[in-house]
């Protein structure tokens, strides 16, 4: 079976040979990329070239082609007369697919405009010279961005990451590279699948860097070493944020106990067993509700107990300054989701990254057009990343975002009632590695004195009593019940220092998603005498 860049190779050969004039590629690995250009070029009987503002025109054993082209070296790496020159020997060259490096810096106005206007010029020349001398241009660059000018004339192209067999195939060029007697314990039998899977996102240049690492670190290709790495790759792309996941998983999330049993019960649905079933891969949630309720939280453990990487996209870090630099961002984000493979992607606080979308293009319309963008992977994504968002701002999301299709459910994380503040609180001993023998009564009157705290409020009840017993004039102690209840009675709850902001939140959620929390089960059950008696 044919990996996606060889696709994509039989795609450019194809647009060769439809005389396409001119093909923007989007892509960091240069030098992958040319391998399968020359391919294509070999395909549709073209010779390929490369031009550089370092090296001129070359073909690609690197012979300068400045001299047959009748120029001074200087001359060649100069783009606009480079440029000039190809539009006047069209008569005479031969059928070349001319690969430009770097080239949109020489066309950013108003510096570029006089190269733009000669790159449009030729585009527009290139369709009708004759077969045995047609020229195509291709912009090779990282940015995917093309001039509004050069839009009806270019071709875009998002080259893809390498899959699976790729990957493959760098690993094996990695073992081929060893000597003899290492080959053999390099990869033991089983680990070789795990290291192609610690590699899927990764450039065929990055794949390569993790293996050789891990063969100087280890002498054999470790799949923990190459995640490490990956977790520093990933990073420097500056579009995700590796995060480690919460240590106790789900168990150590107090209370949420819908939610909790709605992903459990998601768990088993990325098997194959559950493809072979038919069942739809699950897309994502989306978890609205007050500020500290442990939306975030629940993020966290959910890489744990899914035993997926945890990614964070900060869809704020990805605007740019330049128009469409957003949206090239928000793809190549996408780009490595969809080829990493199963995968957690944490959007935190989505309504501010997106909040210019519904306030009259606000930000330029950066923000409508990064909501375009994401909208449309939501709906038609296949990859097995499942998306996690929340939101506590619910008048600031889109209504898009909220309808069937984009998330799989839509959740409302509420204050925690009486049954999650005790489970919140115990989870929380267990965190901290606090003796457990609080009875019954004492967790009672912690629920009683946390009566409208967030999640998060009565969680910071616990660490805060340890500060006290540790500074107690004795010494270092145990945390009683007194010093509970005691950070307790100084803290001011959200739900009064921002009471109109958390009762419209409530009130929201109380008729348009999903509880996250069971009905409380710590009400007073007492028989007690009717007030009146009455005959019947």
């Amino acid at each position: 079976m044919p990996t996606k860049s060889q696709i994509m190779a039989a795609d450019i050969a194809a647009m060769l040979r439809a005389r396409h004039p001119l093909l923007w590629i989007a892509s960091r690995e240069e030098a992958r990329v040319e391998r399968y250009l020359l391919e294509s070029a070999a395909s549709a009987k073209y010779l390929l070239a490369t031009w550089d503002v370092a090296a001129g025109p070359q073909d690609m054993r690197g012979n300068s082609l400045a001299q047959g082209m009748g120029l001074q070296p200087e001359e060649g790496r100069d783009p606009g007369i480079f440029l000039r020159t190809l539009a006047d020997r069209l008569k005479v060259a031969e059928r070349t697919l001319w690969v430009l490096r770097d080239f949109p810096p020489w066309l950013a106005p108003p510096i570029g405009i006089a190269t733009l206007r000669q790159l449009r010029n030729l585009a527009r020349a290139l369709p009708s010279v004759a077969r045995d001398n047609a020229q195509c241009l291709c912009v090779l660059s990282p940015s995917g961005e093309i001039p509004a000018e050069l839009q009806d004339h270019a071709v875009a192209v998002q080259w893809p990451l390498p899959d699976r067999d790729e990957i493959r195939g760098v690993l094996d060029s990695a073992l081929r590279s060893l000597p003899d007697d290492i080959q053999a314990t390099a990869c033991p039998n089983g680990t070789g699948e795990s290291a192609v899977d610690s590699a899927l996102g990764l450039s065929a240049d990055e794949a390569a860097s993790c293996y050789a690492k891990s063969l100087v670190q280890t002498r054999r290709i470790d799949p923990v070493v190459i995640a490490g790495e990956k977790k520093t790759i990933i990073a420097k792309s500056g579009v995700l944020q590796w995060i480690e996941p919460l240590a106790g998983g789900l168990a150590s999330v107090g209370g949420l106990e819908n939610l909790k049993a709605w992903l459990q019960q998601r768990a088993a649905c990325f098997s194959p067993k559950a493809r072979e079933y038919g069942l739809p891969t699950p897309k994502g949630i989306l978890l609205v509700g007050v500020p500290g309720g442990g939306k975030s939280m629940i993020s966290k453990a959910l890489g744990t107990d899914w035993k997926r990487p945890l990614l964070k996209g900060d869809l704020n870090a990805l605007k740019g300054k330049f128009v469409g630099q957003s949206e090239a961002n928000i793809r190549r984000m996408i780009e490595t989701l969809d080829s990493i493979g199963p995968s957690i992607l944490w959007i935190d606080e989505i309504e501010k990254a997106l909040a210019g979308a519904i306030q009259g293009a606000a930000d330029g319309g950066v923000s409508a057009d990064a909501l375009g963008t994401l909208l449309t992977w939501l709906q038609d994504k296949t990859s097995q990343c499942f998306v996690l968002a929340t939101a506590n701002d619910v008048d600031s999301l889109p209504p898009e975002l909220l309808r069937k299709g984009r998330f799989d459910e839509l959740f409302f994380v509420d204050l925690p009632n009486a049954t999650e503040r005790a489970a919140i609180v115990m989870a929380t001993m267990r965190t901290y590695r606090r003796a457990l023998e609080l009875r019954s009564d004492a967790v009672a009157e912690i629920v009683t004195a946390t009566e409208g705290f967030t999640g998060s409020e009565v969680a910071e009840t616990i660490p805060s009593a340890m500060y006290m017993a540790f500074a107690s004039d004795g010494g270092p102690r145990e945390i009683a019940l007194r010093d509970v209840l005691f950070a307790a009675s100084q803290t001011v709850p959200l739900s009064k220092t921002t009471k109109a902001k958390i009762d419209r939140i409530r009130a929201w959620g109380a008729e348009r998603a999903r509880p996250a929390s069971r009905p409380d089960d710590t009400r007073d059950t007492t028989a007690r005498p009717a007030l009146r008696a009455i005959d019947l």
